[in-house]
């Protein structure tokens, strides 16, 4: 460590330092009038009361303290008024034991802000070239016709489709007035919201089924049509269990009230959650500049995502083989090279949705509960990512699937399994009808989670050590699996359109 001793800074500061260490001089003098004194072979000197012994033990306890205070202040950084007192030869310069910050013990207590800076860096400079390379060789490959085709707003059915959804929250609100008033029995609440909900999906799909739109058309009809469906089925099944608590004689310490209020399911619908509540923890203003922002960095990641898709994952899919029915090695390096560009888009489009979009959403309607996501990126198993990516659908399925499985005795595992089937028809509805394909590649994705679950649970208390069940987590779920699917997806469509053409 350098330090200053410039002429100018040292003349500047002998006053300073000879004023406020005069102490500090004397008693050195004497420790050492004293060190000199008994090397030449002369007693200490003795009072007349015969406590000789006594100053000796005041000595040496100043000179362990002077030394302790040279010592703690021996790391310090000197200023010019201490400069004579520290970083002496004889204070010891290693005084504990200590790691390296990259050894195994201390690794992960240490910030590593710099290094992520940096893998940064490199990530945007290998990635600038690797575009500017693709781009001199193959040109722009960008085109409209795979988002909005001609027919695009011709899809008019579809545009009315959406604009009907809110009909059914509609008609559960009636249902709700009617069994307030005592007018149907609970029997009958219970058909008619089974009815209301499986209407709210069946209708997209008919719709979608019949009109040939375009993928993208069809695949936001489906994500709203499936909202919906969990956002009735969230309102019903809350209460019902109002209901209930209202009607039992044990009602403790939580609050009986039931109140059906249109305005709390208006604001349940569009609210950025699954769950039903009368009311929700509310932030005090909207932030009208940090919106702006957001949507700033919407617009630019969703941008970032289309360029992916158009310039490199459309190109690779394109000139590959069915990964099922082609050769074994071609496939497996289609299926790698394909996961690269597909890692980053699923990124872009959680970062879009689940954090900008609902930020968003949330901040307008001020939103307070925005744990939208934990760090699912962290995950050492499949079962801790399926519980911290997407915490909406999580603590709907917690809330109305998977307690409520338990509580009718049904096994955990089963419970698990039936979480799991709800989430694969779901995923299969999203993806298979927009692309009019049924082979159930999504259902048997999702359902081939399970014993992917019990893997990871396996390997993970086998080796006990994060990094390991990390990274069979990124190398199973994003390397292998979503690549896969895309491939599979692509093919099917592709053959289906050269078989009506």
């Amino acid at each position: 460590m350098a330090i200053s001793d410039s002429p100018e800074i040292l003349g500047s500061t002998a006053t300073v330092t000879s004023s406020s260490h005069s102490d500090s001089d004397l008693n050195l003098l004497s420790i050492r009038r004293r060190t000199s004194t008994t090397a030449a072979g002369r007693a200490p000197d003795r009072d007349d009361s015969g406590n000789g012994e006594a100053v000796d033990d005041r000595d040496q306890v100043e000179s362990a303290n002077l030394m302790s205070n040279v010592a703690e202040n021996a790391n310090e950084m000197p200023n010019s008024s201490d400069t004579r007192f520290t970083y002496r030869p004889r204070v010891p310069a290693h005084r504990r034991i200590k790691e390296s910050p990259l050894s195994s013990g201390a690794i992960f207590k240490q910030s590593h802000a710099g290094l992520f800076n940096l893998c940064i860096v490199v990530l945007v400079a290998v990635n600038s070239r690797l575009i500017i390379e693709n781009l001199m060789k193959y040109g722009w490959l960008i085109r409209s016709g795979f988002w909005f085709s001609s027919r695009s707003l011709s899809d008019w059915p579809l545009f009315m489709c959406c604009l009907t959804l809110p009909i059914f929250p509609l008609a559960a609100f009636v249902v709700e007035k009617l069994v307030q008033r005592n007018y149907i029995s609970e029997p009958v609440v219970v058909f008619l919201h089974a009815i209301i909900s499986t209407t709210a999906v069946l209708y997209p799909v008919i719709v979608n089924l019949r009109c040939d739109s375009a993928f993208l058309s069809g695949v936001a009809l489906m994500l709203f049509a499936c909202i919906v469906w969990l956002k009735l089925v969230s309102y019903a099944h809350t209460n019902n269990d109002m209901r209930a608590l209202a009607k039992s004689a044990e009602k403790g310490d939580v609050d009986p009230s039931y109140d059906v209020s249109f305005k709390s399911l208006a604001y349940f619908m569009v609210a950025p959650t699954l769950c039903y509540q009368q009311s929700y923890p509310r932030t005090p203003a909207v932030r009208k500049s940090w919106v702006v922002r957001q949507f700033i960095k919407l617009i630019v990641f969703t941008g970032l995502m289309g360029f992916i898709i158009e310039q490199y994952i459309n190109p690779i899919v394109q000139n590959s083989q069915h990964p099922l029915k082609g050769n074994l090695l071609y496939a497996i390096e289609r299926v790698l090279k394909l996961s690269v560009p597909n890692l980053y888009v699923w990124l872009c489009m959680f970062y879009c949705f689940f954090h900008l979009w609902l930020n968003i959403l949330a901040e307008l309607l001020r939103f307070g509960d925005r744990e939208f996501y934990k760090d699912w990126w962290n995950a050492k198993t499949v079962e801790e990512y399926w519980r911290m990516w997407n915490m909406p659908v999580h603590k709907w399925m917690v809330r109305h699937i998977y307690f409520p499985c338990l509580r009718n005795g049904i096994p955990k595992g089963v419970a698990i399994v039936i979480a799991f089937l709800v989430s694969a028809v779901f995923h299969e509805l999203c993806i298979a009808v927009p692309c009019h394909i049924f082979k159930l590649w999504a259902f048997i994705g999702i359902m081939f989670q399970v014993p992917l679950v019990l893997i990871t649970n396996y390997l993970q208390d086998k080796f006990r050590s994060s990094m390991v069940g990390n990274m069979i987590f990124w190398f199973i779920f994003s390397i292998l699996g979503q690549p896969m699917c895309v491939l599979l997806y692509y093919h099917d469509l592709m053959n289906r359109k050269g078989k009506a053409d």
